[in-house]
């Protein structure tokens, strides 16, 4: 696997495109990918009930597996916009499949920002003509132009050969709050030119998405608008890639690659954030176990506060992996705290075990610190990521929609 810098027009036959519509004060809000081709399309969504008008369009779409664009707009949610909201996003692709001399069953449409407000349609028709005019084989642009509070533009690109072809695969996704391990908790966008049936690749991103951006945490909610969307559009020229095949094992791998790396930039970039966490379990009864422990102590506010502090309250940890709801047995746990200054042990089957408080703040104070429990059950193994809790983050969401 080749990893390079790149996006969502590293992949051949995508163009892309961002610029400024006016839905915000001062920087790029509205976003467009476009494939050369027809493409396979998959997607996965919120579980939040409350699902934004974008989120029910973009379902239908992709349960028929195909699409050619898609148009994202930052700075407004169109969430708990009614009827109003629905027509909105359906004509939010309309137009620009117009623009594009395509259908508008196959542009896919998102949003990001607050919820409860119209989109003001003028600005999104008028923001759609200049992403036309703008597609480029650039990236740049539409990665920042889907940002809300995020300090950086998240990106991620590699390539593989698969039978013979040269197959890449780009992303980008946007993410900082409202992100709890409860489907998607972004707005992410990948693309690729492996040919590849929609089957495939929706079990694909079910599954990776699993493993990825439902494991990280920076705040516990889970927004109305999360989404992660998948184009293919087979311009690699590789045989259409099987269930099952030595074929499909080399692309997951990439494409777990690029899924993983985002959705660690998000936690690394969570609102207010000071330090990226990595929580992982070994030894536990099952994967599913591992995944429920790991996530249950990175979404847990004391144990991010504590992380915050530089304070190696261990008790925390355990609390949180005892309210999971997983199988375990804490009398036989040991633990640990690690980052780029090395690790120290804090718990030994189950008993606290006598450490060096210095020792233990030098390491806490890294930008990227971490847990490992052992569990001592099986071979069950799984890591979450999170950040610290700070002042900050409540400074930024006191005051979010002004």
């Amino acid at each position: 696997m080749e990893i390079f810098e790149g996006g969502v027009t590293s992949a051949k036959g995508f163009k892309a495109s961002g610029v400024f519509a006016g839905l915000k004060k001062a920087r790029k809000d509205m976003a467009m990918i476009v494939s050369e081709c027809e493409a396979v399309a998959a997607g996965t969504y919120t579980t939040n009930k409350v699902k934004a008008a974008p989120v029910l369009w973009d379902m239908k779409l992709t349960g028929q597996g195909k699409a050619r664009a898609v148009v994202v707009n930052s700075g407004n949610a169109n969430a708990c916009t009614g009827e109003q909201g629905l027509k909105d996003a359906e004509e939010m692709a309309s137009y620009a499949a117009g623009l594009l001399s395509t259908e508008k069953e196959l542009v896919l449409v998102a949003s990001t920002g607050v919820i409860g407000v119209n989109l003001d349609m003028a600005k999104i028709k008028k923001g759609e003509e200049l992403l036309v005019q703008s597609l480029s084989d650039d990236w740049k642009d539409a990665a920042q132009a889907i940002l809300t509070t995020d300090t950086f533009a998240k990106t991620a690109a590699c390539s593989v050969e698969i039978g013979g072809k040269t197959v890449t695969i780009g992303g980008m996704s946007k993410g900082s709050g409202m992100i709890h391990p409860n489907m998607a908790t972004t707005l992410s966008f990948i693309t690729t030119d492996a040919a590849i049936s929609h089957d495939v690749l929706q079990s694909l991103l079910g599954k990776t998405v699993d493993d990825t951006y439902n494991m990280i945490s920076v705040d516990g909610d889970t927004s109305t608008n999360d989404s992660v969307l998948v184009l293919a559009n087979g311009m690699a020229g590789n045989a259409e890639i099987r269930k099952g095949s030595a074929e499909e094992a080399v692309f997951e791998e990439a494409f777990r690659y690029v899924l993983g790396t985002l959705a660690r930039m998000i936690a690394r970039d969570g609102e207010g954030a000071t330090r990226f966490i990595e929580m992982t379990v070994k030894g536990a009864r099952t994967k599913e176990d591992a995944k429920t422990l790991a996530r249950s102590v990175v979404s847990s506010s004391l144990v991010k506060a504590a992380f915050f502090g530089s304070d190696a309250n261990w008790g925390r940890i355990l609390c949180a992996m005892g309210y999971s709801g997983a199988d375990f047995d804490p009398d036989i746990v040991d633990l640990f705290f690690v980052s780029p200054k090395g690790s120290i042990e804090v718990l030994s089957g189950g008993q606290p075990v006598p450490f060096d408080e210095d020792k233990a703040k030098e390491i806490l104070l890294e930008t990227e610190v971490g847990a490992v429990a052992d569990c001592h059950q099986g071979d069950g193994e799984a890591s979450a990521w999170g950040c610290d809790l700070t002042y900050d983050y409540v400074k930024i969401n006191g005051d979010y929609r002004s």
